[in-house]
């Protein structure tokens, strides 16, 4: 088991150093967009990159999602999937995209609120929809470019691609929003204009796998396995997204400005749960034996949501620091939202667990009537929360959306493929995490040099709470306790490093071919 939590770690941990890096220079500029945006032209940018998603998640068709499983599939040919799959999405995305643009003046219409606090100008928020549905094109093809590099575990070059894609972002937002002082649309244009330059160049590295030519049975089995999953992906983002919506109606684009910064510093836990979404579906696909894959499972999430909740403790307690240090004043308000957003972000991790078991059952259909009933549950607290709670309000519905979502899954898969997870376990470290937060808020001062010395002894104290609660099993204190002998942990990463691919003694068929060719090149 330890080797599918090596493996697990060794991707994963390629794709969180990218988002880490990339998040953690975007959260650096916060103080500067803060400043040269208003709240309502920030909340304005945001709520679009949002729509943008779930747009892209409509135009996918789960093509993105049929890939990851059928490029592992006996019988089917990756260098066919591939071709298919990249020509399918060009010809949607582009589809969409001519589709949409006669209609970005409606679409704006319809997102506008003249009765806000901080209104938005039309002319101005119609600009920054055509903007976005160029945007539709860009996201969803980088979104496929960038797939490739994980069906193959190429983290370094994942790493290398999303690192130089971000710098050219922000280096080109910057300049647009500081320099020509184009304030939201240069939000938007700086992020877009430069993944559109990434995505042409990605298209020239990965020409030879690709094409503009469908195989259209291959594309049929793929969309019957992908499809289903689309409606339930976008429902479940639309948790996301409509309460946005929500809020600029309720309350203009102004609080949704702020709800979306709370998002922002909510990214802490969101680079955890991003790497985990990248490196699990291949490594949880590409256990065979079913028994094998119910205790591995089992095992990651334990470790991934004790890793997540420590995160999640550090937000809560340092919140408002956190604002008070990356964000001008008048968005101090967004830090009542933090806490519960990053709460919001692990339980959408144990979801993702849930569809890939469901993806190995090929009972990718259950996953709509979960996500449905979520985002209805979302809607109608929502709908009564944001009036008299505001951000708080919408944080309060996501995580209770969540839940729901995650316990009606939880129902499906473990009636299809039980899986023995570790209920004391987990129970500990939820104990342990709320424990800290509640004395947190309950005895030490929110503000001050002694209430953040006070709130960070509480964080570093979550690993002890573990080990007093008796979380770690004796070979697990065994591993930490070697911890203190340097050589020996030297000694197991070399031995680690010289056998990437060994699983438990095996190597799992996924990887054969790739140390095949290791081996000739040796």
């Amino acid at each position: 088991m330890s080797g599918y939590l090596r493996r697990l770690a060794t991707t994963g941990a390629a794709y969180t150093a990218a988002s880490i890096l990339s998040k953690l220079i975007a959260v650096a500029l916060l103080p500067l967009y803060t400043r040269y945006l208003t709240r309502a032209d920030y909340g304005a940018a945001e709520v679009l990159f949002a729509g943008v998603v779930a747009a892209s998640i409509v135009v996918r068709l789960g093509v993105i999602e049929a890939v990851l499983r059928f490029y592992y599939k006996s019988g089917e040919e990756p260098s066919r999937v591939l071709s298919t799959s990249f020509a399918a999405l060009f010809w949607f995305a582009t589809a969409a995209v001519l589709l949409a643009l006669p209609f970005a003046e409606p679409i704006s219409e319809a997102l506008h609120d003249g009765s806000a606090a901080e209104p938005i100008s039309e002319a101005l928020l119609a600009d920054l929809v055509r903007i976005s549905i160029g945007g539709l094109w860009v996201l969803t093809l980088h979104e496929y470019l960038l797939t490739i590099f994980r069906l193959e575990e190429r983290a370094r070059a994942f790493f290398a691609v999303t690192i130089a894609n971000v710098l050219a972002a922000i280096a080109l937002t910057v300049a647009l929003v500081v320099g020509a002082d184009e304030g939201a649309r240069g939000l938007l244009l700086g992020s877009y204009a430069s993944g559109a330059a990434f995505v042409l160049g990605l298209i020239v590295v990965h020409r030879r796998r690709l094409s503009l030519w469908i195989d259209r049975p291959l594309l049929r089995r793929m969309m019957r396995f992908g499809l289903p999953t689309m409606p339930a992906e976008l429902s479940l983002y639309m948790l996301n997204f409509v309460d946005r919506i929500i809020i600029v109606r309720a309350a203009g684009f102004a609080e949704a400005g702020l709800y979306s910064l709370a998002v922002k510093f909510a990214q802490a836990v969101n680079v955890l749960v991003r790497g985990f979404q990248l490196a699990w579906p291949p490594l949880a696909y590409s256990i065979r034996d079913d028994d094998e894959a119910r205790r591995a499972y089992a095992l990651v999430v334990t470790y991934f949501i004790a890793v997540c909740a420590f995160v999640v403790t550090g937000m809560w307690l340092l919140s408002r620091w956190i604002v008070r240090a990356l964000a001008a004043p008048e968005f101090f308000a967004s830090y009542e939202a933090i806490g519960l957003i990053s709460t919001a972000v692990t339980l959408y991790a144990l979801y993702m667990v849930q569809v890939v078991i469901l993806g190995r059952t090929g009972r990718t259909d259950l996953n709509l009537p979960a996500t449905i009933a979520a985002l209805v549950a979302n809607v109608v607290l929502n709908l009564i929360l944001v009036p008299p709670l505001g951000i708080v309000g919408a944080g309060i519905a996501l995580v209770a959306s969540y839940l729901i979502v995650v316990v009606t899954m939880y129902g499906f898969t473990q009636r299809l493929f039980p899986v023995p997870y570790e209920w004391g376990r987990l129970a500990k470290v939820v104990l342990a995490s709320t424990v800290l937060v509640g004395l947190g808020e309950l005895l030490l001062p929110t503000e001050g040099l002694a209430g953040l010395a006070g709130r960070l002894a509480l964080l570093l104290a979550y690993p002890l709470a573990l080990l007093a609660s008796g979380f770690f099993t004796r070979d697990e204190r065994r591993n930490l306790a070697r911890l203190r002998h340097p050589r020996e942990l030297l000694a197991g990463y070399r031995a680690l490093r010289d056998r990437p691919s060994e699983v438990d003694g095996q190597v799992p068929e996924a990887y054969e071919a790739e140390l095949r060719d290791e081996d000739a090149r040796l």
